[in-house]
């Protein structure tokens, strides 16, 4: 499939990321006369159009990405479970039924180069860019172990070794981080590029779209990524949008876009093979990933928004059984090595949460850790 469209690059932009560079205004000198036309093209990334072999992955890797979204769905599950016990305190929100977006995105980019930054709902996307379960479960109960030395919580991932920027409670306040991050990229000349991920009802935010706009308009090695989960918390997008594809919002910032069906790892992880690629050659862009989240918004949520009859129809279309039909298909591993991953895949969350309990709670000078302090501050007089 060919890579995403490219929209037409001006050259009258201010490209150069470093800062006071002074760039003059060109204020056109004609009024178009006849009607403005548009022709752009989205591209689209179906489920089973690619395989793992066209994506330049081994057997060994499909069993790995395998493993890696059986890890994110039975660490979930025993997270609900944690909570339902009074073990994990706060906000949870699960990541059950996106687990292809997190591991097709792990798999296409650079890890320990590239960065990612995304919501709260971060923990598929710390697992899959391999953060230990126990570090993450250990954070979700508030213990010195965890990877915010457990004064982050469920919402608040971090691991600067691999380079996952969070983890944020704000709906749609971290998208300019993942474009500050980008210039960072940029102005290091690194080659790195950094995907924001947000969610649908994030797309409505105004700090979204000013920070789309700073990344075209300083062509900045950024992927801002749509989690479309169709419910932005219980609102579905068509009650909450316009414009409910969210493809064409990239119109507006005159970058180029794709939407990619999230519940299929290898369409995701071609789209971010070909969206990275052009983001490392200056060309900012936004993925649509349409998915479906089998549990609530979070664990409060009783789900009154939707059907049973609708909940049944997308769990046929459930990530984790479809790249186990496809390894069944072509005779990837058989049903007693499936088993055994699953075997082990337990084990290791099960360890987690003895891990976690064992942990002992953070030291109350903790609370003085990493913060800002200026002796001179002119205000605290």
């Amino acid at each position: 499939m060919a890579s995403p469209t490219k929209s037409k690059r001006s050259t009258r932009r201010p490209t150069d990321p470093n800062p006071g560079q002074d760039v003059a205004g060109i204020v056109p000198e004609d009024f178009p006369e006849e009607p403005i036309r548009l022709d752009m093209t989205f591209n689209v990334y179906a489920a089973g159009r690619f395989g793992h072999e066209e994506l330049g992955l081994a057997s060994d890797d499909v069993l790995s990405m395998y493993r890696n979204m059986l890890l994110q769905r039975r660490f979930e599950e025993r997270a609900a479970q944690m909570y339902g016990k009074q073990k994990i305190a706060g906000f949870l929100h699960l990541y059950i039924g996106q687990e292809a977006i997190s591991t097709g995105t792990a798999t296409a980019l650079t890890l320990g180069k590239d960065s990612v930054i995304t919501a709260y709902r971060d923990h598929g996307l710390g697992l899959a860019l391999g953060m230990s379960a126990n570090e993450c479960m250990a954070e979700m109960f508030g213990r010195i172990g965890g990877c915010s030395r457990g004064k982050g919580g469920s919402m608040h991932f971090f691991s600067r070794e691999k380079r996952l920027f969070g983890g944020h409670g704000i709906v749609g306040a971290h998208v300019p981080l993942a474009v500050g991050i980008a210039f960072a990229h940029k102005y290091k000349k690194d080659g790195g590029v950094c995907m924001g991920f947000y969610g649908d009802g994030a797309a409505g935010q105004g700090a979204v779209h000013e920070a789309s706009n700073l990344a075209a308009l300083y062509e900045l090695p950024a992927i801002l990524v749509v989690e479309n989960n169709q419910y932005a918390m219980g609102t579905s997008v068509h009650r909450a949008f316009a414009e409910t594809e969210f493809t064409k919002h990239a119109v507006g910032y005159d970058m180029p876009a794709s939407l990619v069906n999230g519940m299929d790892v290898f369409a995701v992880t071609k789209a971010v093979q070909d969206h990275a690629a052009m983001a490392r050659s200056g060309q900012p862009s936004i993925l649509e990933m349409r998915t479906y989240r089998y549990r609530g918004h979070s664990m409060s949520d009783p789900q009154k928004y939707r059907t049973k009859e609708e909940l049944d129809r997308k769990k046929d279309q459930d990530p984790i059984i479809r790249m186990k039909a496809y390894i069944m298909e072509h005779k990837l591993a058989d049903d007693a090595r499936l088993d055994a991953i699953d075997d082990d895949v337990k084990a290791e969350v099960k360890a987690s949460v003895d891990f976690a309990e064992k942990s002992p709670f953070p030291d109350l000078e903790t609370i003085y850790e990493n913060i800002y302090e200026e002796d001179d501050y002119p205000y605290l007089a």
